[in-house]
């Protein structure tokens, strides 16, 4: 069991987060060529270690993450607001 500390909520268990992908991919602009689109979509390095991932915390909060998680053993490293502002705006300290 995976435990994701929520910048907003706190310590929760993974089955309340939504899996959001790679948080490294930088998609392309809607006026991309396809192939920029195939690439950003379809090519992807599988990560044997820490990567940076997003997640929604679809049953608390609702807000978007990036956590820095070992791919081998489920470790997390940070976990940070996906919209700095936000924690701003909901004036809490991430």
């Amino acid at each position: 069991m995976i435990r994701i500390p929520c910048p907003f909520c706190g310590t929760r268990d993974h089955s309340e987060f939504t899996y959001g992908g790679d948080g490294s991919i930088i998609y392309p602009s809607l006026d991309a060529p396809m192939q920029d689109w195939h690439d950003a979509v379809f090519q992807r390095e599988n990560i044997c270690g820490v990567q940076v991932e997003t997640w929604q915390h679809a049953n608390g909060c609702r807000m978007w993450i990036y956590v820095e998680r070992d791919t081998m053993t489920h470790e997390i490293h940070s976990v940070r607001a996906a919209h700095p502002d936000m924690a701003v705006a909901l004036e809490v300290t991430t």
